[in-house]
């Protein structure tokens, strides 16, 4: 399925006007607060209506200005979760899960509820009620409902902004199987760029109503131009495939041809996954260091050097497991002699690479 997006509408404190067709998969709007993203989800939605604008599935329109075409929300098809999950607290897990449905046209395609259940993990809470639910059991069970609400497209608005960070870790697990293995697009609003890493089949980058770079996670998350959610946001995203564990508690990782180590993640031995190396964790040198503890050395070519306002610039350096970017200071840039062309060597800290950036790959371009 494809989603396209066209809107324009001015708010007190916000000029949108953005344009983008997003293939399936998990669409990430990406940004800083007050950048537009819950403006964008809300017009889709139908709890906004814009100026002027489009927005379609499929070819199937959910509002047209043009032709003055537009569908009440509970005709939409939509299935949204919330932050907190929002589930009927008079309601059991089970009858929370089943609501949607009855709502849902008879000839609508739906996904088979035992597999949904088993998906998320869920099948022992069908009784409970949500008070008897941790945050993480909520979100996975508002996951469900979502889903088995035959729609035509799932909206999650800062799903796991809420939740500290075990439950964080708890359920993007989920959304990546539901990225994997349902064929519902699902439009994404975050702030997080682990979130963005892990899940993203394209990046939507909002800065003042506006979309200002739109493609693959890898792209867009690698433009030191963009840092959408600031200059800590920007790192690499790198496809790998976990080669061994090793006895000493290290986990090893091959990428095009070259070596990874980071602490042992569960994931099998022949498995794909993405990881991002945030750009502060990497250090740069120009000669092939030696008598370092970093495990983690890259060799490769400066593509780019990009100065900020302040001290610092990002260095892109094309490697064989591809682009690694690093965040130093210009000072550091003058005194290697960095500039485009040249041969370096990108240095990873091996405890650098937190769990929150150690995610399922993307099964779709």
């Amino acid at each position: 399925m494809s989603l396209s997006i066209h809107l324009r509408h001015d708010l007190p404190d916000l000029r949108l006007d953005l344009s983008f067709d997003a293939p399936s998969g998990v669409t990430v709007l990406f940004g800083r607060s007050g950048s537009g993203k819950t403006t964008v989800v809300n017009a889709v939605a139908g709890l906004l209506r814009p100026q002027t604008g489009r927005v379609a599935i499929d070819g199937w329109e959910l509002f047209d200005t043009q032709k003055n075409r537009w569908l009440p929300p509970h005709r939409r098809r939509l299935g949204y979760i919330f932050q907190e999950g929002r589930l009927f607290p008079h309601m059991t897990v089970r009858q929370n899960l089943y609501y949607g449905r009855w709502f849902a046209p008879k000839r609508a395609r739906r996904e088979n509820p035992d597999k949904v259940i088993e998906m998320l993990g869920i099948g022992h809470l069908l009784d409970r009620r949500p008070a008897g639910l941790s945050g993480g059991e909520k979100q996975r069970v508002a996951i469900g409902r979502a889903l088995l609400a035959s729609p035509r497209l799932i909206l999650a608005d800062e799903p796991l902004a809420a939740l500290d960070d075990a439950r964080k870790a708890e359920i993007l697990p989920y959304f990546e199987r539901l990225r994997d293995e349902v064929s519902v697009p699902i439009l994404y609003v975050t702030h997080s760029a682990a979130e963005v890493a892990r899940l993203a089949t394209s990046v939507v980058a909002l800065q003042d109503g506006k979309a200002v770079r739109h493609g693959p996670a890898s792209e867009v998350m690698a433009d030191p131009s963009i840092a959408p959610a600031g200059v800590r946001a920007v790192g690499a995203v790198l496809n790998v495939r976990v080669r061994e564990h090793h006895a000493d508690g290290l986990t090893e990782l091959e990428a095009g041809g070259a070596r990874l180590f980071l602490p042992r993640i569960p994931h099998q031995a022949g498995e794909g996954l993405r990881i991002r190396i945030p750009a502060q964790e990497v250090i740069l040198s120009n000669k092939r260091p030696e008598g370092l503890s970093a495990l983690n050395v890259l060799e490769g070519v400066v593509e780019t050097i990009r100065a900020g306002e302040g001290p610092g610039a990002i260095v892109s350096v094309k490697t064989p497991a591809g682009p690694i970017l690093a965040r130093i200071t210009r000072r550091s840039v003058a005194a290697l002699g960095l500039e485009p062309g040249q041969t370096c060597f990108a240095v990873i800290k091996t405890v650098a690479l937190a769990p929150q950036d150690v995610g399922g790959r993307l099964t779709a371009p």
